[in-house]
């Protein structure tokens, strides 16, 4: 090879890669498809599907190898018609001059210019057969693997499903009994997402998923005696093994008006949660708490163990202390914590997230930004981790077996074997610190094919080392199989093996430089295959992806590879891990301006239809734009002119928006944001300027909102009270604009509200400033006066609702009124009240307490609008608006309407001539 290179050395490459080796993929696949349907088989079907696949495969491989017995006994050696070998020939070598497996005749006819056939060498008619006996015997053989393999599967995967159904654990569910058991937890501890539900967040609550190593009905004192639970008997220390999710709530909601002192409940949450985030997996700990069905079937969980906290009751009792490997792990991941307290806000919670998957740290306005752009990736510990560290001791892995490879491997003169071990270690130490989530195990097995192959030095394709990943993960755990993030994470692996390298190569062979033809192609590929299961899931398409995984992908490995270091040197030596975890803030701090940027554009994503309908057309789309890219490729100024259309689509210049859509409608005055079941309004106040009163529940609709808009500047948010969907959006109000100050009412409660507020505020140094009666503002064509609530409330309010401050706006001759969430007993003292003279005949009504039936209908009269706007989320529980408050308001003369139905309202014109506009 290397003298048909015309080089003394040889070709450059002189090795071709042959076509892909898909012969695992089938074997894969039918595993996985195999245990995603039986885990909820009952064990005689699942045995009895494993029995039918492995007799059928018995007769595949059993007919398979009878007909390859009589292939050879049809078919005279090599050599001879006789099957004597031809003289002069030795039995078992080629003569020279003649290709392997070619007769001599055959070679001799061909060698003086005659065609070969029949008549010159081998019959035609035996060739055949044994190549098609070849052909027979290799699909008997695949389909014997396929069948196998399904076999093992579904064996699997009915035991699997059967731990979720016996035992006493699912039983108890069924009957909500209040159990003692011993827990053996199975995941780090994670603190849940705070969620709006109506005009209030959940309460804090502390998540684990665990195993139920042995239980008892019933509480403590039930402990070591006997009990009946309605179908149960004799469960007093049943040894099981059950998994299940424990949900410790830390942070119960108070009654408003109550507040807490030191050393109160709030104080006794904070030590519950800290001692239950303090716990490590393979600990054993004893509770007490409520058996509870899952909430949604299909899950790996047999029942959800919900422990309340009363004066401390839900605090862990340790059994049994976790593994020796769990503490190493335990403390590195403390440590790295540690290093990164003293960093910035989005490089103290990037950092561990980046190395070893820790997102406690992350906000929900910082995970909701990375879930807009598609880099939520980076987050969740994958091979993308495993890959950069294995790179960075082997070198690239295109070089890993040949003499030129680089790494610190060799560098340092290691062994090609030893370096095989090393990575290995390597590997396991990944795979115990970073937790044994999906996308790790499934980054683990493939590393661990390849470093199998390196240590044996037999090369490996990295398609069938995929496949032999998914095969073994699926068959250690079939729960895999149901995961969308094992599916993410196969998916994007496939497509970086398949289809990156061919669109590298045609970007490559188009003049695009190769390093960013590889970024290009590998980022457009896993968008490619991953976008339709996002779809699924988000029921959006990012817009921005792709740019935004190009812009960080150059500072994801820097920030991996010194967060590794960080995390290795804590330990023992924190002034040197503080030193590599500022070095690493820079690209970790690149990697959340990226995002930040990325979702704020105003067109970062568009909604997608939801299911798998919407993934298959999503699918078909892509299909699509890939065949119609092709051909775009050699026309450089229609690609120009598409990439230039993408742009404005993606950053939605307000103007141009305005033109195509009609929204907002040109002179507008007042908009009322669709953001759900709550509130969120804004005052034009100048080009880009707006006056925002109340954020609604949801950061992202409201961000939305104001960005569709044009709004970058707001001098004045006005809370107007404390409930969670007026407050919980204020992170997407703040996000990229520039902010004056916020102003709220006096009455602080909710207190953890409050508490919210204030953080927010401090984080981004805005000043908070408290409303009271009497204030009169003007801000350019804008002025509106504050009506309520008083100075001082005599009597003090029942609740917030009744302290909402009320504003009466005017602008372009509009007389506008907000009325907050005010309730009858607030209404009618502000009829009463010295700014009663000016509520008559308003033109705009901002409806209170999104248009619930509880209202004075004396003020809906005196106040007459002609316009009354309604915020309320579609379908909500609480039937808002009330049918009577909008034929109350009806019966006014005013015409009614609800964002619920009409969307996003925007009302233009001046006070003769009132516009109204729905988004």
């Amino acid at each position: 090879m290397h003298a048909a290179s015309g080089s003394r050395l040889g070709a450059s490459h002189p090795r071709r890669e042959g076509p892909v080796d898909l012969r695992l993929v089938p074997p894969a696949l039918a595993a996985w498809a195999t245990a995603a349907v039986m885990l909820d088989a009952s064990p005689q079907l699942a045995g009895g599907l494993a029995l039918g696949c492995v007799l059928v495969a018995g007769v595949l491989l059993g007919g398979w190898g009878s007909r390859a017995r009589r292939g050879r006994a049809s078919v005279p050696p090599e050599g001879g018609r006789d099957g004597t070998p031809v003289r002069g020939e030795p039995c078992f070598e080629r003569p020279r001059g003649r290709a392997p497996n070619v007769p001599r005749d055959r070679a001799q006819g061909s060698a003086q210019g005659r065609p070969p056939g029949p008549a010159q060498g081998l019959p035609a008619g035996p060739a055949r057969s044994r190549a098609a006996g070849a052909r027979y015997g290799w699909s008997r053989t695949a389909g014997a693997a396929v069948l196998l393999c399904a076999a093992a599967a579904g064996v699997s995967a009915g035991l699997h499903g059967a731990d979720l159904r016996r035992g006493p654990v699912p039983v108890l569910a069924r009957e909500y009994a209040t159990v003692t058991a011993e827990v053996e937890l199975t995941s780090d501890p994670r603190l849940a997402r705070p969620k709006v539900t109506g005009n209030h967040m959940t309460p804090d609550s502390v998540l684990i998923n665990g195993e139920v190593r042995n239980i008892v009905a019933g509480g403590p004192d039930r402990i070591g005696g006997p009990d009946r639970v309605a179908g149960v008997a004799g469960v007093a220390g049943v040894a099981t093994r059950a998994p299940v999710l424990v949900i410790v709530d830390v942070g119960e909601r108070r009654s408003e008006g109550r507040r807490t002192g030191g050393g109160g409940p709030a104080d006794v949450g904070r030590g519950v949660r800290q001692a239950w985030l303090g716990l490590l997996p393979s600990t054993r700990v004893r509770v007490t708490g409520r058996l509870a069905p899952a909430l949604t079937g299909g899950d790996r969980i047999a029942a959800v163990l919900r422990l309340r906290d009363g004066g401390g009751r839900a605090m862990p009792s340790v059994v049994r202390q976790p593994s020796a490997a769990q503490r190493i792990a335990g403390r590195l991941r403390a440590g790295l914590r540690e290093a990164t307290d003293g960093l910035p806000a989005d490089a103290r919670a990037l950092l561990p997230g980046l190395v070893v998957g820790d997102t406690s740290r992350i906000t929900p306005e910082l995970d909701e930004a990375f879930k807009e752009t598609d880099l939520a990736h980076t987050l969740a510990v994958s091979g993308s981790n495993l890959t950069i560290m294995l790179a960075l001791l082997l070198g690239p892995p295109g070089l890993a077996q040949q003499v030129e490879r680089r790494g610190l491997a060799p560098r340092l003169g290691i062994p090609l074997r030893t370096t095989a071990l090393l990575g290995g270690v390597l590997t396991l130490g990944f795979v115990v610190v970073c937790r044994p989530d999906p996308s790790v195990l499934r980054a683990a097995a493939c590393g661990a094919v390849v470093l199998l192959a390196l240590a044996t030095g037999r090369r490996r394709s990295l398609i069938p080392a995929l496949a032999t990943a998914v095969l073994l993960l699926v068959l250690y755990d079939p729960w895999l199989a149901r995961s969308y993030g094992f599916l993410l994470s196969v998916l994007a692996t496939g497509a970086l093996l398949t289809l990156a390298p061919r669109w590298s190569a045609a970007l490559r062979r188009r003049g695009v430089p190769p390093r960013l033809a590889e970024a290009l192609a590998a980022a457009g590929a896993a968008q490619a295959l991953c976008a339709p299961v996002v779809a699924v899931l988000s029921a959006r398409v990012s817009l921005v992806a792709v740019p935004c995984n190009l812009l960080v992908e150059f500072t994801v490995a820097p920030a991996t590879v010194l967060g590794f270091a960080t995390l290795a040197t804590a330990p023992w030596a924190m002034p040197v891990a503080k030193a590599l975890a500022w070095c690493a803030s820079w690209p970790a701090e690149w990697i959340a301006g990226v995002a930040r940027t990325g979702a704020a554009l105003p067109g970062a994503g568009v909604d997608w239809p939801g299911g798998w309908g919407g993934a298959l057309l999503l699918a078909l789309a892509t299909s699509v734009a890939v065949l119609l890219g092709r051909r775009l490729l050699r026309r450089p100024w229609l690609c120009a002119a598409c990439a230039a259309l993408l742009l404005l689509a993606v950053v939605r210049p307000p103007p141009l928006t305005r033109v195509l859509t009609g929204w907002p409608p040109p002179g507008w005055r007042l908009a009322m944001c669709d953001v759900g079941q709550g509130d969120a309004t804004v005052l034009a106040a100048g080009d880009g300027t707006g006056v925002v009163v109340d954020a609604g529940p949801d950061p992202a609709l409201v961000d939305r909102c104001l960005s569709r808009l044009g709004i970058t500047r707001i001098p004045l948010v006005v809370l107007t009270h404390f409930h969670a969907d007026h407050v919980a959006g204020l992170p997407g109000v703040l996000r990229g604009r520039a902010v004056g100050a916020i102003e709220t009412t006096g009455f602080a409660e909710p207190v953890d509200q409050v508490a919210f507020v204030r953080r927010e505020a401090e984080a981004r140094g805005v000043p908070l400033v408290r409303a009271a009666a009497g204030e009169r503002r003007r801000l350019g064509p804008l002025d509106w006066e504050v009506l309520w609530p008083p100075a001082r409330q005599v009597p003090e309010p029942e609740g917030p609702n009744d302290a909402s401050v009320t504003l009466l706006v005017r602008s372009a001759g509009i007389r506008m009124l907000l009325l907050g969430d005010l309730e009858p007993p607030a209404q009618q003292a502000l009829a009463r009240s010295s700014a009663a003279a000016r509520l008559g005949r308003v033109d705009v009504l901002k409806v209170a307490h999104h248009g619930s039936a509880y209202q004075d209908p004396d003020l809906l009269r005196a106040v007459a609008p002609r316009l009354a706007l309604i915020s309320a989320g579609a379908d909500n529980p609480y039937g808002h608006p009330a049918p009577g408050t909008v034929a109350a308001l009806e019966a006014t003369g005013a015409v009614v309407l609800r964002t619920d139905r009409d969307g996003a309202l925007a009302v233009a014109g001046t006070g003769t001539e009132l516009r109204v506009a729905g988004d």
